[in-house]
């Protein structure tokens, strides 16, 4: 396995408390393979990115669980080690928002080279320009390019020239935050194919963040759905979505289009999401849940293997697998 996260727990301080935006949740990510997380804004999707990196602002801070990355708990190694083995080597991240993760002052390609001479040391500048060519005509850009600024890239090609960026140093996890944020239709769908080509390409593990279910079956092999700081259900993503368990699963999916049934009016999850300064006891799910029964508000359910590789934390859903009427 190449990445494993074991009940990971990421609380922001502020003046009114601690705020739980990653609970205790555990997945993995296998060479080669993506591993979707998918979910409501501010379900903790992204803070459980920044976790995996540790690059969390002042405010965040990782309180327990375990981060393996071939075989290493990452969350034992100091920062420098952190900086100089893992970042980029091992790991790198596609910011959301292409728009502005570039430098406007910077040509792309000064950028590009001086990722690959920071984490290389033995590399020269020549080597790193040659190299950063490579990585452009790799992700559909021109070497060419390489001398343009941020304001002479379109916001697709912005976001190619960040991937392009975030391979500089070969790393073997690539995250993806939001993608295709702020990008057309077609755009949106060429990075996506570019993405998924690459995972196959370059051999790479990948964690792919989104609120786009269709996106998650167009390039994920497995699927975590988070719910206010949780993981609610994960599985392969065949299963999660021909046989959703949890209900929160079941309204995503039942809120998203399908264009090949008849046309229908979509329905949607009632309620807000929670706070997460004060969640709802138990099972966080329960306000918004038809479902919901009173060992829902008292009892919290656990994180179960309910079928094989089929997690999901939910009473109704582990009663019923038990062949049991709920």
């Amino acid at each position: 396995m190449l990445l494993e996260v074991r009940d990971l727990k990421t609380y922001f301080t502020t003046l009114s408390g601690p705020v739980k935006a990653v609970d205790g949740i555990s997945f993995a990510v296998e060479k080669g393979k993506a591993t979707g997380l998918a979910g409501e804004s501010g379900c903790g999707k992204t803070t459980t990115a920044l976790s995996v990196l540790r690059i969390l602002p002042p405010a965040g801070k990782i309180i327990g669980g375990q981060v393996f990355l071939k075989g290493k708990n990452i969350l034992e190694l100091d920062d420098d080690q952190m900086r100089e083995d893992i970042r980029w080597k091992e790991m790198s991240i596609v910011f959301q928002g292409a728009m502005n993760a570039l430098n406007p002052v910077y040509s792309v390609g000064d950028q590009i080279v001086e990722a690959i001479m920071l984490h290389d040391k033995d590399v020269t500048k020549s080597e790193a320009w040659e190299r950063s060519g490579k990585l452009m005509e790799l992700v559909g850009i021109d070497a060419s390019r390489l001398n343009n600024y941020a304001h002479e890239f379109s916001g697709g090609m912005r976001q190619r020239s960040m991937i392009a960026m975030a391979l500089a140093c070969n790393p073997s996890l690539l995250i993806a935050d939001e993608p295709a944020t702020a990008l057309d239709v077609v755009v949106a769908a060429q990075v996506l194919k570019l993405l998924k080509e690459l995972k196959t390409k370059l051999d790479l593990g990948m964690i792919l963040i989104t609120h786009d279910l269709s996106i998650i079956a167009e390039i994920c092999e497995r699927v975590a759905i988070m719910y206010a700081g949780k993981i609610a259900e994960y599985a392969d993503c065949v299963t999660t979505f021909q046989r959703p368990l949890h209900p929160y699963t079941q309204g995503l999916i039942a809120a998203f289009p399908n264009i090949r049934s008849d046309r229908m009016r979509m329905i949607s999850i009632p309620g807000n999401t929670p706070d997460l300064l004060r969640p709802p006891s138990a099972c966080r799910f329960h306000p918004r849940c038809q479902y919901a029964k009173a060992v829902c508000k008292t009892e919290e359910p656990g994180f179960l293997e309910l079928e094989p590789g089929h997690f999901v934390s939910c009473h109704k859903a582990e009663t019923e697998i038990k062949g049991k009427k709920w």
